[in-house]
């Protein structure tokens, strides 16, 4: 046996599944090592999207999704979707080969520091230089990717070790042990809860990898306290609740605002700051907070709890909610605000404008596709309509990602949520500028029979940052850009091509597409000028308290 075989070995024990990767003159033990192994090797057209894939599969598994790389441009290739795993508390492993250490010392083709390299992106990261270490590193690799907070890890493999004869046999996989929260601080939480007149849930991606969604939704109906869910908290309580307040994150102001201004005190559960500043909810770092975690707050000036109960998310929500004395029922300004979201929402149900505004063609997306089917954001203008126009009824049915927030993300995501549930509808919804930057995976998913919809709110442009633009200058700049024909680029790949011509198309085109068995493809031409309206309307937002 060889360092290869044994690093194998060590993945097999850990459960790994796939590798998503592209084979190079450095890996080729670690390839030969899998071919013989029980894990399916999945070729990528692009190492980033090599990378996403593991990324997404992280995120909806919980288990390290992994991805394989050569050495130089290979690597740095990678980084992209390592830093969005990180940065989105997504578990993954990445593993790079090398030259041999024979060659570390002098100038040799292709070589980089890669331990240097992918340090600021990751949590932790290591280079094997001797082959009996190997148990340990992988061990270590996976046990600290999947550690709250889940996030990137890095394995470097020199091509002379990964050749030499090991000795040894993979670590016992034990589970990851829960911690609890202290009895003080459950008990405070207790009594600031119960003496809120106007309290506030803010649920964030945490809960979502605590597994906690059905107590908050139990906590929240049982206390009678609205709840509102960042970009990535999505689905964490049924978007038809009652006291679900949907979607905070947009970058100015809107009507989930009005909830904040009026509330006495913000239970944070499971909340990161990375997915939506503080200072956007609490300028003035005013209102009472709550901190719910596995971990403990970090600092921010906006961000300072009153309270902080950490450990295992479930366990102190039920907690709390044996020891909270709250008879009280939300304000009526909290039930107004609901009627307010939903009538706006509702708005765009009948529109009949094309190109489509993407208020209509999300709230049409939502009609057809089924409560644990799953839409993968790509980011741009659109997520930002994705993210306060479609609604959840169960976690990880919508991924948006808001840490590091990558463009061409959708596609490979795609990929790995129908990898990881092949009988769910998936849709990769994406602008065009975000099309074109990992396209060629949509190959890979034919090839490895993943067949999914990826639509298309094509604009000829960087619509995020014009929205920006004109917001800030009142004028857009080096936006624009030229398409290729989307339909003739899915038929020349052998999938499916659409174009959307009507409001009235967009529904039997997607029931259509979704119901191939090869990936399909939807250019939709979308009405922007929503984003400038909107801009305006939430200027002129008067909370009705």
């Amino acid at each position: 046996m060889n360092t290869a075989e044994l690093l194998v070995q060590c993945l097999e024990n850990e459960g790994v599944q796939y590798i998503f990767g592209l084979p190079g003159e450095e890996n080729l033990h670690v390839l030969e090592a899998i071919k013989k192994s029980s894990i399916k090797f999945i070729t990528t057209r692009h190492e980033q999207g090599a990378a996403f894939m593991a990324d997404v599969y992280g995120r909806l598994t919980g288990m390290s999704g992994v991805c394989l790389s050569t050495l130089g441009p290979g690597a740095t290739n990678l980084m992209t979707g390592v830093a969005d795993a990180n940065l989105d508390g997504a578990p993954l492993v990445a593993i790079t080969g090398q030259v041999g250490t024979d060659r570390m010392h002098i100038e040799a083709h292709q070589y980089l520091d890669l331990v240097a390299m992918f340090a600021p992106v990751t949590k932790w990261n290591s280079q094997i230089v001797r082959p009996s270490n190997t148990p340990e590193i992988v061990r270590r690799a996976f046990k600290t990717a999947q550690s709250e907070k889940p996030g990137a890890v890095h394995i470097d493999l020199p091509e002379n070790i990964a050749a030499m004869p090991a000795v040894g046999t993979p670590l016992n996989n034990s589970a990851l042990q829960k911690t609890y929260a202290a009895f003080q601080s459950i008990t405070a939480a207790a009594a600031a809860i119960s003496e809120a007149k106007n309290p506030l849930i803010l649920v964030g991606n945490g809960a979502i990898r605590a597994n906690a969604s059905e107590i908050l939704t139990k906590f929240a109906t049982e206390l009678n306290i609205p709840v509102v869910n960042t970009f990535m908290g999505k689905g964490v309580i049924p978007y038809t609740h009652p006291l679900a307040l949907w979607t905070m994150g947009l970058q100015q102001r809107d009507y989930i605002n009005c909830g904040f201004d009026n509330t006495d005190l913000v239970i944070a559960i499971g909340y990161d700051l990375i997915e939506y500043s503080p200072k956007k909810w609490n300028p003035q770092a005013h209102i009472p907070i709550i901190h719910i975690n596995a971990m403990s707050a970090e600092i921010d000036s906006s961000y300072v709890p009153i309270v902080e109960v950490v450990g295992d998310i479930s366990d102190s929500l039920e907690e709390i909610l044996h020891r909270v004395d709250r008879q009280g029922k939300p304000e009526p300004y909290a039930l107004q605000l609901r009627a307010d979201i939903r009538a706006d929402y509702e708005e765009y149900a009948n529109d009949s404008g094309f190109p489509i505004k993407p208020q209509k063609l999300i709230y049409d997306l939502r009609q057809v596709m089924g409560p644990e089917d799953i839409v993968i954001s790509d980011v741009g203008a659109h997520k930002m309509w994705l993210a306060r126009h479609y609604h959840c009824d169960r976690p990880n049915t919508c991924l948006i990602s808001n840490g590091f927030a990558a463009m061409g993300i959708a596609i490979p995501g795609a990929v790995a949520a129908k990898l990881v549930y092949p009988d769910r509808k998936v849709v990769a919804a994406t602008g065009d500028g975000g099309f074109m930057m990992n396209c060629q995976e949509l190959e890979t998913a034919l090839r490895v029979g993943t067949p999914f919809v990826t639509l298309i709110f094509n604009d000829g442009g960087y619509g995020l940052i014009e929205w920006k633009q004109q917001n800030q200058f009142g004028s857009s700049s080096y936006v624009h850009f030229g398409n290729p024909d989307f339909v003739k680029f899915a038929e020349s790949m052998g999938l499916k091509g659409y174009r959307v011509e009507s409001a009235t198309d967009f529904i039997p085109i997607l029931k259509t597409a979704l119901a191939q068995n090869v990936p399909a493809v939807i250019d939709c031409p979308v009405d922007y000028r929503e984003n400038s309206r909107f801009t305006q309307k939430s200027g002129d937002l008067n909370c009705k308290l």
